[in-house]
């Protein structure tokens, strides 16, 4: 089955609910537990479950995920035989351009999914948090002579308005797909709705025949719906972890979930590893001040300070008499003397002045520009921002991207709900 099963990964849609964390990556080359990338799961699921045909398919800001995903090695995906392959969108006879959509996407490849060997193609997204064996899925899915079979996952019901919500009967035939609903049929396993994985194994023949003769962008927002009442479609329900991260509370709970003592994620899984692109980097340094409580530290991190419940990608420094907490700090940033960096979540490169109080207010007021998004307490810092030395920020803060330190000033106080950019 998996010989016979080519899998395409979507990893261009652009992820406005991210905030400035996509402003100059895609979604899933954003990083994740210090040291991986959002991808590196989803790669990791196709080469553990022995499916070595792979193709990504880009869009939004790939510099920095092609720059990750390399010629495949990480993931024993450089090979002669199947690998892996990156599809870039581009003009076509027809006047193809930009993708609009995931059916859109894979549309636009139809001519590589054609000229493929396989019979089964497995469609994922790269944005996703999970670890699954797809051999009892694509073993289902030929079992059941289905035309299409999705994982579905139980969600809580005040979070179906993020998924698409699945009806199934009891031989696990798909009975409704209703795409983001406001309030769902509640007829599921436990009594839960159960949500579409963005996971589907479709006959390609039946692909290729539907693409072909539509124009619907989007799966889940309509050709899914429509197809259900027309071919043979079928439920998978996967049971173990799985995160959608396509909000900023979303990424931001799911990396500190890491830190209790038995994570739902096991990361140090024998059976299971994540396999990613790693940077030849010395090992952590722990000053003879430093204390960390509680923390999950990355290669090339250097801690003179105090760090507690965070989590601190690749290369960080964090300054004597500098403090963290409850806070994502990604890779290569550095945390001046006596900072103190507070519910936050520090993109690479940044570079925070001493003496700076980052989330440092009891005011909660919404971020202005984004108040569904931002709400939380959680600031926001942008790649290669400079924070200049004793600024005062709030939270639900923003500051984009590139922000230099002559951007802060006055008494260098950024009250919350501010958005700040150069």
């Amino acid at each position: 089955m998996q010989q016979r099963t080519l899998a395409l990964i979507l990893a261009g849609g652009a992820s406005p609910a991210l905030s400035i964390l996509t402003a100059e990556r895609a979604e899933a080359a954003l990083p994740f537990a210090g040291k991986y990338r959002i991808i590196d799961f989803t790669l990791t699921n196709c080469v553990n479950s022995d499916i070595y045909s792979v193709a990504v398919l880009t869009q939004y800001s790939p510099r920095s995920l092609h720059t990750h995903l390399g010629v495949g090695r990480p993931w024993d995906l450089d090979r002669t035989q199947g690998g892996m392959r990156v599809l870039h969108p581009s003009p076509t006879p027809e006047g193809g351009g930009w993708q609009r959509g995931t059916a859109d996407a894979v549309r636009y490849n139809l001519d590589f999914i054609m000229d493929h060997p396989a019979d089964t193609v497995l469609i994922l997204a790269g944005d996703h948090i999970y670890k699954m064996d797809y051999r009892p899925m694509l073993r289902m899915h030929h079992e059941k002579e289905a035309d299409i079979t999705l994982a579905i996952h139980h969600v809580s019901p005040h979070e179906t308005y993020r998924y698409g919500i699945i009806g199934v009967d009891e031989d696990s035939r798909v009975t409704s797909f209703v795409e983001k609903p406001r309030n769902p049929v509640r007829q599921s396993f436990r009594d839960l709705p159960m949500a579409s994985m963005g996971i589907y194994a479709f006959r390609k023949d039946l692909l290729v025949k539907v693409l072909n003769e539509g124009r619907d962008v989007d799966f889940g927002r309509e050709l899914l719906p429509r197809l259900i009442e027309q071919v043979e479609t079928y439920a998978y329900a996967f049971k173990g972890y799985w995160a959608d991260v396509g909000t900023v509370q979303a990424y931001y709970e799911a990396n500190v979930a890491l830190l209790v003592e038995s994570p739902a994620l096991d990361l140090h899984d024998p059976e299971w590893v994540i396999h990613t692109t790693s940077a030849q980097r010395p090992g952590v340094e722990i000053g003879e001040a430093a204390r960390v409580e509680n923390s999950l530290v990355s290669d090339g991190c250097r801690v003179h300070g105090y760090v507690t419940r965070s989590v601190l990608s690749p290369g960080v420094y964090v300054s004597p008499g500098a403090t963290i907490r409850d806070s994502i700090i990604l890779s290569d940033a550095w945390i001046g003397a006596g900072a103190v960096v507070d519910r936050c979540i520090v993109d690479e490169y940044v570079q925070i002045g001493e003496q700076v109080l980052l989330g440092d207010s009891e005011d909660n007021t919404p971020n202005l520009d984004a108040p569904d998004k931002l709400n939380t307490g959680l600031t926001l810092v942008g790649t290669r921002a400079h924070v200049p030395t004793g600024t005062r920020v709030g939270r639900n803060v923003v500051i984009r991207p590139r922000t230099q330190g002559t951007t802060f000033e006055g008494e260098r106080v950024v009250t919350s709900g501010t958005t700040l950019c150069s």
